[in-house]
């Protein structure tokens, strides 16, 4: 049947690139493709898991390059590789994971491959040569996205992280027929993985067409089931004591990973080693703790729908909206207990979760407010929940664009990865755009809204909504562009760029720099966006200011982009100052 799976993911990849503005060449959009089946953690969205795709030249056979602390994508603005940065803020034993993809429309798995990527790991891994002999080998892509792990690797050292090196190997392949010299070549390179660091883990998977149909095939599930011992019953609503093994259960999915996609964005990240979270861990292990559920608040669950069989409730739509923080606590500190146990007492104790019945977005914003007021959670992170984003989501609905309140909401529900977009994407196109700022756009991707004041100049009830869905349209048809062939653009420089071209866009349109999103006005009223030739000829100017400063500072194209001295002195020559 591996010839079915094929016909299949064929005719997905065909979809998919009838549904871009601008089709990728076909071994590009397998990249992407392979890429999003390959890595499994975090439930990256379809935009982190492009960022992480790499192509061009020198790429040292690797296509792909992501890099997890815990279960979160590191972002080149991450606190963690920051030279200020204190590691005392990540807990101990966190996991630090590599994953590298590499993606060939071939149909066979072949040595040489996996030769190509031992060799280039071994030199991208060894902390003792630096990142400037690694550029004369590698392109600038793939030394940056290696750099972070090795840039995380040195400043956790005293936090004794868990390191593991992945590797996934993807063709149109049959991975069940591999022959035996290619079966040894894994073995070598898992070894060599667990060379990285004392202790490491190594990992190595061959994915063929019928694994990449399985997993595109699959959806993350909001339907699970809750085993409870006690529940109290009110309405459609319950209030239960749940075995902490039972709830580990439920949060998991089958590789024993958290079901990210349960928890509601909006609500602030595991805060790691912090106070509160070492309070928890304690009463966990302490075997002479008082009840659990005496001394936690609980979790909180909303959900729309709740059927109950026995001592079971079955529950739909199922979002975590209180409890983060234990949730996680519970689950990194007993998966640090299974290293040397299978089993532990702290398994047998009882945890509290409300379930909430409700169908009413708005009744789950304000949930998510009310338990969240009980602890000191930072404004910022509530901000999915204002009514500027609720208004924004309902105005994108109605032009059949999709705004992603709640990551991968959409994605999920099968919608064109073309009309999708995040919230931190649209801020970062109103930086660009609205605010002639894409300096902040390209070095701030993950840290843009952390700041309250930032935040009310991008999303503003002044601003309407015309505006944010004609930036969202504008950075698409930027990205689409930069994505197509008579661009040319890789990679790296599709990333260093991006928001550049599109200042420049909307510079050109309005005849002057933008300096407020409300300027935009009109333009998005008449529906006025740049063409390709338009793009083209920006491109080209832009272009020649990079290599023109280049030449002058001796700075990459990364680190150009990334100040604003470069972004005024692009104006000026533009004539948009």
């Amino acid at each position: 049947m591996a010839s079915n799976d094929l016909v299949l993911i064929d005719q997905l990849l065909k979809q998919r690139q009838q549904d871009r503005a601008t089709p990728l060449a076909d071994d590009k959009a397998f990249e992407v493709f392979a890429c999003e089946q390959a890595v499994t953690l975090g439930e990256l969205s379809l935009e982190e898991i492009e960022a992480g795709v790499l192509g061009g030249g020198d790429d040292g056979a690797i296509d792909g390059v992501y890099v997890f602390l815990g279960e979160r994508l590191l972002m080149e603005d991450s606190e963690v590789l920051a030279d200020d940065f204190k590691a005392t803020t990540v807990e101990r034993g966190t996991r630090l994971t590599l994953w590298m993809v590499q993606a060939k429309t071939t149909p066979s798995f072949t040595e040489t491959a996996l030769d190509l990527v031992s060799s280039s790991a071994r030199r991208l891994l060894d902390l003792s040569v630096s990142e400037e002999d690694l550029r004369q080998l590698y392109n600038e892509a793939v030394v940056e996205r290696v750099g972070r792990f090795r840039t995380a690797l040195r400043a956790l050292a005293t936090r004794h992280p868990r390191i593991e090196i992945r590797f996934s190997y993807v063709t149109r392949g049959d991975a069940e027929a591999v022959n035996a010299k290619v079966l040894v070549k894994v073995r070598d390179l898992e070894s060599q993985f667990s060379k990285v660091t004392a202790g490491a883990v190594g990992k190595v998977e061959l994915l063929g067409a019928a694994e990449l149909w399985t997993r595109a095939n699959s959806a993350p599930s909001y339907t699970l089931t809750l085993p409870f011992q006690e529940s109290i019953t009110h309405g459609t609503s319950h209030i239960v004591l749940v075995k902490i093994r039972d709830y580990l259960a439920f949060l998991r999915d089958e590789d024993g990973s958290l079901r990210r996609h349960i928890f509601d964005w909006n609500v602030r990240d595991y805060q790691g080693e912090v106070e509160v979270n070492r309070e928890i861990r304690a009463s966990l292990v302490d075997a002479n703790s008082p009840q659990f559920w005496w001394l936690n608040n609980g979790v909180t669950i909303v959900c729309s729908r709740v059927s109950t069989v026995g001592k079971e409730h079955s529950l739909d739509d199922v979002q975590i909206v209180n409890g983060l923080q234990t949730s996680h606590t519970l689950h990194r500190t007993l998966e640090e207990l299974a290293v040397s146990e299978t089993e532990h007492p702290a398994l047998e104790r009882l945890l509290q979760v409300r379930v909430l019945v409700t169908e009413d977005a708005g009744v789950r914003d304000r949930v998510i407010r009310a338990t969240n007021r009980q602890t000191s959670v930072p404004v910022a992170s509530l901000h999915a929940t204002d009514e500027i984003q609720r208004q924004i989501e309902k105005y994108f609905l109605e032009n059949d664009w999709f705004y992603d309140r709640r990551k991968n909401y959409y994605r999920n529900q099968g919608r064109p990865a073309s009309r999708v977009v995040s919230i931190p994407l649209l801020a970062q196109a109103v930086m660009a755009m609205g605010l002639s700022q894409p300096h902040n756009s390209r070095s701030r991707p993950s840290s843009l809204l952390k700041d309250n004041t930032e935040y009310k100049r991008i999303f503003s009830a002044d601003i309407p909504l015309t505006v944010y869905l004609w930036l969202a349209r504008t950075q698409s048809d930027v990205d689409s562009f930069l994505a197509s062939e008579v661009a040319g653009a890789p990679a790296a420089e599709r990333t260093n760029l991006r928001f550049h071209l599109a200042m420049l866009a909307a510079a050109e349109l309005m005849g002057r720099r933008v300096r407020s999103p409300k300027q935009l006005k009109q333009l998005a009223a008449d529906g006025r966006r740049s063409t390709s030739e338009r793009l083209l000829e920006q491109l080209q100017l832009l272009r020649g200011h990079f290599e023109e400063h280049a030449s002058r500072t001796g700075d990459t194209q990364d680190k150009i982009a990334k100040p604003s001295d470069f972004v005024e002195s692009l104006l000026g020559a533009a004539g948009y100052l």
